[in-house]
């Protein structure tokens, strides 16, 4: 997910903000007050997901942004920079972090996803800059949120880089079982017919383990309609579709 905005009993939050200013204008549609935002999760250091944050602060200065300390590093789709603009670096109240951190009773974020199992064959091209040389990401930059409410805990992702199995692992490790609800992109997006034989193994591999949890998976975004109907015949109506606009209640 690019953006998600999240209402739970005691904040009014973000997790990411999208590619551009497109999310002022989506909450003036969907009545949502950005100026009631409090908290502002960013997920890895992309510029499609942390490009709406400067107009984001334009009209809300107060929120308090976590980010890993790393995400603000330069990032590469080959030759192609995709990191986050360094002005964000210049936004009021960032708290920068390089591990797991508990923000209240709440909200949880973590990182530090070491795993590789079903790793998305989609980060292949995906790089970042060390001491001036571009070197394969290995996505330390990446931080994942959970919500808990009402006794139940929700998992959110942007893109889980790192593989979903990974990050609920690491989760597993955390909390000792599964979250109850995910939502997250798994980037896996190609077009139709382009998938190599190896990618679509990570698919079907990826949608069984997901298969066997008790948990209801939300995904879009960088999952790919392709990719998300391989997966949704295995996992059925354990894996649902979230697209942009849509509100979803628990």
């Amino acid at each position: 997910m690019d953006c998600v905005y999240i209402e739970t009993k005691k904040h009014k939050l973000l997790l990411d903000a999208g590619q551009t200013d497109a999310l002022i204008r989506n909450a003036k549609i969907t009545g949502i007050d950005l100026s009631q935002v409090d908290t502002v999760i960013l997920s890895h250091g992309h510029y499609d997901h942390s490009g709406g944050l400067i107009p984001f602060y334009r009209n809300n200065d107060k929120a308090v942004l976590y980010m890993h300390r790393s995400a603000a590093e330069p990032h590469f789709n080959g030759e192609r920079y995709i990191g986050i603009a360094p002005e964000i670096m210049s936004l009021p109240n960032i708290v920068t972090l390089d591990g797991d951190y508990k923000i209240d009773d709440e909200l949880f974020i973590f990182t530090g996803i070491k795993g590789r199992r079903c790793y998305p064959q989609g980060n292949k091209k995906l790089l970042r800059e060390e001491n001036g040389i571009k070197i394969p990401d290995n996505f330390a930059h990446e931080q994942c949120l959970v919500v808990t409410q009402n006794r139940k805990k929700y998992l959110l992702s942007g893109c889980a880089h790192n593989g979903i199995l990974n990050i609920l692992d690491k989760y597993k490790e955390i909390f000792g079982d599964t979250p109850d609800y995910v939502i997250s992109g798994f980037h896996m997006m190609k077009r139709e017919g382009e998938y190599t034989p190896a990618e679509k193994d990570v698919i079907i591999q990826t949608a069984e383990e997901l298969a066997r949890t008790d948990t209801v998976f939300f995904s879009g975004h960088c999952t790919g309609e392709p990719a998300f109907n391989m997966m949704k015949e295995i996992m059925g109506d354990q894996l649902r579709a979230i697209r942009s606009g849509e509100e979803i209640q628990f």
